[in-house]
């Protein structure tokens, strides 16, 4: 299996996002896809020509998922949304927690199989269990799978019936068990951060089982091994790392977001280039993300 080895962390974009998160590789549009939640918008990297976009939406968005061509559908406050994003036309509107008004929609991932897999929390991010993990199957059926988070992260798949996911606020990563229908048959804790390390956000797995997880308020990403021992850990010059997925033509590349949100004067001062989008070069491979596989 060998050591786990990176390149120092290279600055791709100094995006300044206040919340950077949903990472996404898109293989046939050469392209990198993120997140910022609280400024409602969709950034777009071409690694192939380094040339950059910014599509705006009209409510806080926690991830995207690819569908085909241009259609995506993205994770927003209250709502999961089908759109092209070439032509800006809404295709679906599903509708998330009414019931909740103050919630909104996190990290999302698909699993293996391209069902969609997303995290809702409170987001005022008050001291209140109000989250929960919802899986969307290809019928649009919308299934609730677990409850009583504080902030959802995550998940990274091992397979389809087996995954990590992350209470932020909990300090928790926990790894899961699925039945085929939905149902949890294990849940047991993978890792607990102490308070130094900051909490683990984002997260992906490599094709050797190491979990790559972001320390929001921790300025670096560790690399656990399927029995939870540290492996690597890369230091970045921003203090919230918030997502992490890998992409490029071998996905042997780690893409990486950050935030500001929070952060005081001196922080700011002692992390320069918090805000900033990151990629390292490792000597690992990833996985590429299904798309969404919807009817």
């Amino acid at each position: 299996m060998g050591f786990v080895k990176t390149s120092e962390p290279k600055c791709l974009w100094r995006s300044n996002n206040t919340l950077g998160e949903g990472t996404l590789w898109v293989k046939e549009h050469n392209s990198i896809y993120f997140v910022d939640i609280k400024k409602k918008q969709i950034h777009i990297l071409n690694i192939k020509n380094n040339n950059k976009r910014i599509i705006k939406v009209n409510k806080q968005i926690g991830f995207l998922a690819h569908i085909k061509k241009h259609i995506f559908i993205l994770g927003l406050q209250g709502e999961l949304r089908i759109v092209n994003l070439k032509s800006k036309k809404i295709i679906k509107s599903i509708w998330i927690e009414k019931d909740i008004p103050f919630n909104r929609i996190n990290d999302g991932k698909t699993d293996p199989e391209g069902k969609l897999w997303f995290g809702t929390m409170d987001n005022p991010e008050r001291s209140i269990k109000n989250g929960s993990l919802y899986c969307l199957d290809k019928k649009l059926i919308l299934h609730k799978v677990d409850r009583n988070y504080f902030i959802t992260n995550g998940p990274a798949f091992i397979d389809s019936k087996n995954f990590y996911h992350t209470d932020s606020r909990a300090k928790t990563i926990y790894k899961i068990k699925i039945n085929n229908k939905l149902e949890i048959i294990k849940k047991k804790i993978f890792k607990k951060f102490k308070i130094e390390e900051g909490s683990p956000d984002g997260m992906t797995l490599d094709r050797n089982k190491n979990l790559w997880v972001a320390h929001y308020r921790g300025a670096k990403i560790s690399v656990f091994n399927k029995n939870g021992k540290k492996v690597h850990e890369v230091e970045f010059p921003a203090k919230n790392i918030t997502n992490c997925i890998f992409g490029g033509r071998s996905l042997s590349s780690l893409y990486v977001t950050t935030a500001k949100k929070g952060m005081n004067k001196s922080d700011l001062k002692n992390y320069n280039l918090s805000g900033s989008f990151f990629k390292i070069d490792t000597n690992v491979r990833g996985f590429e993300s299904k798309k969404f596989n919807c009817i």
